[in-house]
């Protein structure tokens, strides 16, 4: 499918309604002026009717009058300003008959309005004679004289040409006007949305024209207002981009550097053994360790790497802390007992909007580092406990504590407090979650008597807001 185009769209938008507001104007200004042009005639038709009104006698009274009329066809030459309408006339009694005029003009049937447009017994209506469409005014004209009075009817009839060339005109006048207006429209139209899509155009062809890779923010001062939206979302997406692109060349060179010196120590290790330098358990021991530090080492930088896809998920769910705290503790209660540890848990149900994965990934390297450090037959504390707005999660062991320059670095990748046991990602993945999650991890040394007893790990986070 072709993308929309703004352009067109704006366009559209403007002219559409423009125009049909304009077809509407132009029907309404052609019907009021063919309103005034009928009125206006209308007008000559009753002055030619009075005119013949003037002309007419009378002798009786009533039923028993007649009428007499004396007027040549040279009296209606006035009304026949031109030579495209032709008038005609009949002037009879209230009973029909004809007095004088065109006697087949057919006889005026209907009524006077009740509120007519003059101050005359004056009816106007379409007929036709003689095959052509005429327009007729009839005059109830009272004649009086010394000898009779009546009343008369008079007709006049006008054929429509000059009325039909007239409103032709106005017609063709009102749709040149508003063609006009319509052009002129169109064309302001086209050089606004022209000027108002040219910071779009603009953005786009310094898009274009960047090298590949490059996702600096995008600055453009001079934008309009309506832009700022779309360039801010756009920022924080190209961010967002280069964020993953320095995590994703950073894990590919810190796995690239990591990973080599367990698989040389292990080729080193396969070779001594082909030679025998060592006997066959001894060599595959070793062998052992060395694969068990590798796996580990993978793990945990997979690990990673999966917390950073999790923080670029939206929605995450809610999962409940303390329940995944006491699984965590289940599954590393083999460790307890090998070390016979006096394991102490208490914890409060704390819904936190996480995935499940990360809070279990964040407890297991923290309560696994606590029993590692841990001397057999010592002691191990965890607490869930919650308020208001977060909750704490603090895992107390009594190990050696952190010296003040493994402190230093010890949220570092790879930064071990013993590099032969560990792989320093523990604590680095541990960070990442809480970063992610918008918490905050401390680890202190219990001192009692100046003297390190042990070290409490304390996560806090934010609870779930309750929809």
């Amino acid at each position: 499918m072709r993308a929309t185009s703004l352009r067109r769209y704006l366009l559209t938008g403007i002219l559409v309604p423009v125009g049909v507001l304009i077809i509407i104007n132009t029907i309404s200004l052609y019907q009021q002026a063919l309103g005034a042009v009928n009125t206006a005639y209308d007008r000559t038709l009753l002055a030619s009717a009075k005119s013949i009104g003037e002309e007419l006698d009378v002798e009786g009274y009533d039923q028993q009058s007649r009428l007499r009329v004396a007027l040549p066809y040279a009296a209606l030459e006035a009304f026949e300003a031109d030579n495209q309408s032709r008038f005609f006339y009949r002037v009879s009694s209230l009973s029909g008959e004809v007095v004088s005029g065109f006697s087949d003009l057919s006889f005026w049937r209907g009524s006077i309005p009740a509120k007519p447009p003059y101050s005359a017994l004056v009816d106007f209506y379409d007929d036709t004679y003689q095959g052509d469409d005429v327009r007729v005014a009839v005059l109830l004209q009272p004649v009086a004289s010394a000898n009779g009075r009546a009343m008369a009817v008079i007709q006049v009839a006008e054929t429509l040409e000059l009325r039909q060339t007239l409103a032709r005109k106005i017609l063709l006048d009102t749709l040149w006007r508003q063609a006009i207006l319509l052009a002129v429209i169109a064309l302001v139209a086209v050089i606004v949305v022209q000027r108002a899509t040219r910071p779009v155009r603009r953005l786009s062809a310094e898009l274009q024209a960047r090298r590949e890779g490059d996702l600096t923010p995008i600055a453009a001062p001079d934008a309009p207002r309506e832009l700022l939206p779309l360039m801010d979302a756009t920022n924080q997406v190209m961010g967002r981009l280069q964020h993953l692109l320095e995590h994703q060349k950073r894990f590919v060179r810190d796995a690239a550097h990591q990973l080599r010196t367990p698989l040389a120590v292990l080729k080193v290790q396969v070779q001594s053994a082909l030679r025998g330098d060592l006997d066959a358990t001894a060599a595959l021991s070793e062998i052992n360790q060395t694969v068990d530090r590798a796996t580990v080492l993978a793990n945990q930088m997979l690990a990673l790497a999966k917390v950073e896809q999790l923080r670029q998920q939206p929605g995450a769910q809610q999962s409940d802390l303390a329940a995944v705290v006491r699984a965590v503790a289940l599954d590393l209660s083999p460790l307890l007992v090998e070390k016979d540890i006096d394991f102490d848990i208490e914890t409060t149900a704390a819904d936190i909007s996480a995935h499940e994965w990360m809070l279990g990934e964040l407890s297991r390297n923290l309560l696994h580092n606590a029993i590692k450090h841990t001397p057999a037959g010592g002691t191990l504390a965890v607490r869930v406990i919650r308020d208001s707005r977060s909750v704490a999660l603090t895992i107390t062991d009594s190990g050696p504590g952190i010296s003040n320059e493994l402190a230093a670095r010890l949220y570092q990748p790879f930064s071990a407090g013993n590099e032969r046991q560990g792989s320093g990602l523990g604590l680095a993945i541990c960070r990442e979650i809480v970063e992610a999650l918008q918490g905050t991890v401390t680890l202190e040394n219990n001192v009692v008597h100046g003297q390190v007893t042990g070290l409490t790990a304390t996560v806090r986070l934010p609870l779930a807001e309750v929809s």
